[in-house]
């Protein structure tokens, strides 16, 4: 009896035979890996050897190419025999190309889901449409497996990650028309652990979440997302997530769900201690709200700044830029007063809303979180620089420019 063969290429580069995995003697030969996925992504289609030299060795780094495919191939065909006999003849050999042919008891989830991208659009049926889109995001585990040793394997990959965001996106319409809110959450979380940083599926989550009545996730998820971006990206929300927070903001559903809300959530919010940090449109939300309270009531608010490194860009790794920016903020939420605000205005600036001080007691505060910050990293070698200035309509006053340039 033959074996039943399951390669898997979405994620990793994994084979199962009768779904037993098996130690895989193919994936240790980079070029080979890179050659097999070659074939297969061609779906049966032979691919000259001169095709296959040009991706394999674009910078012909071996003295003779076509000699150096060929023991390739031969090697290829050995360990996959050595793991079901019979396997190495999937690699066939044509007039000057190859071809890849699977065995009749052959899955392969890269073939599988190329297949189900063109089926599901031509799929009459709800019922069976789901089903395939189903199948679509158990199949797809992560990204098309790369070795790196293919030249324009990038475009493989690219393809494919397109095709499954396009039907998640169908998907998600489907179950919405069916008004199946639960659902959709749970298509976008699958979702979101390939990519992370899709604002498409972070929004359509949120709105399945609101048509529930739970606006406090959604505002959780929403703080989530931008944080990611900010964290990673450096970025600020784009304007399309940074649109839908404020049309979020403005279209609660009843009176009564509108109260209970807010009041869960300033319950929530005044559990918390210290600073409070945020994203910097609310940052600029809350800067216009405490504007008008401060002006009505005569007092005064600074703006902080703390630039970690000597450029917008750092002068270190990400990941230990990532750390010492956390840590940063762990300082500044964990030393200044509640009513303080927190946002990261780019990669390595932290932006501080300061109500009700001047600048002397201002500098202050400043130099105690630089002599923290310099105890959690003692032997940093980061330049950290701060700034303090004066908000409000008098900030451009003379004395105001006197004070600020004395205290700095």
């Amino acid at each position: 009896m033959a074996d039943t063969v399951r390669i898997t290429m979405m994620g990793s580069f994994l084979i199962y035979i009768n779904e037993q995995r098996i130690e895989n003697p193919v994936s240790k030969s980079r070029k080979g890996t890179a050659l097999m996925e070659f074939l297969v992504l061609h779906r049966g289609r032979s691919v000259p050897n001169s095709q296959l030299l040009h991706a394999l060795w674009p910078e012909h780094s071996v003295s003779n190419p076509e000699n150096a495919l060929k023991t390739l191939v031969s090697r290829m065909r050995t360990l996959l025999n050595q793991m079901s006999e019979g396997m190495g003849s999937c690699i066939v050999s044509d007039r000057g190309a190859y071809h890849w042919q699977s065995l009749p008891d052959m899955k392969i989830d890269a073939l599988e889901l190329m297949d189900l991208f063109d089926e599901v659009p031509q799929e009459r049926n709800a019922g069976r449409q789901r089903e395939m889109y189903q199948q679509i995001l158990e199949l797809y585990q992560g990204d098309l497996y790369q070795t790196g040793d293919l030249d324009g394997d990038t475009g493989f990959a690219q393809q494919l990650h397109t095709q499954y965001l396009t039907s998640v996106y169908n998907y998600i319409e489907l179950l919405r028309k069916a008004e199946e809110y639960n659902e959709i959450c749970g298509v976008c979380r699958t979702a979101l652990e390939v990519d992370s940083f899709d604002d498409r599926l972070h929004i359509e989550l949120m709105k399945a979440m609101i048509s529930m009545n739970r606006t406090s996730d959604a505002l959780v998820q929403y703080k989530h997302a931008t944080n990611l971006t900010y964290r990673y990206l450096g970025a600020p929300p784009s304007p399309e997530m940074a649109a839908f927070y404020q049309e979020m903001s403005r279209n609660r559903q009843t009176l009564k769900e509108n109260l209970e809300a807010i009041r869960q959530e300033l319950h929530n919010s005044g559990m918390e201690r210290g600073a409070f940090v945020c994203d910097y449109e609310m940052f600029k939300a809350i800067y216009n709200l405490e504007m008008r309270n401060l002006e009505r009531l005569g007092t005064t608010m600074f703006l902080g700044i703390i630039m970690v490194g000597e450029s917008e860009e750092g002068n270190y790794d990400s990941i230990r830029q990532e750390n010492i920016m956390n840590g940063l903020v762990d300082i500044l939420r964990d030393n200044l007063r509640k009513g303080d605000i927190i946002t990261h205005f780019s990669a390595n600036v932290i932006a501080l809303l300061l109500p009700t001080v001047n600048y002397k007691t201002g500098n202050m505060v400043m130099e105690r979180i630089r002599k923290l910050f310099f105890q959690r990293f003692p032997n940093s070698d980061i330049p950290f620089n701060y700034r303090l200035g004066l908000l409000g309509k008098d900030a451009f006053t003379v004395s105001a420019r006197e004070a600020e340039e004395e205290a700095n």
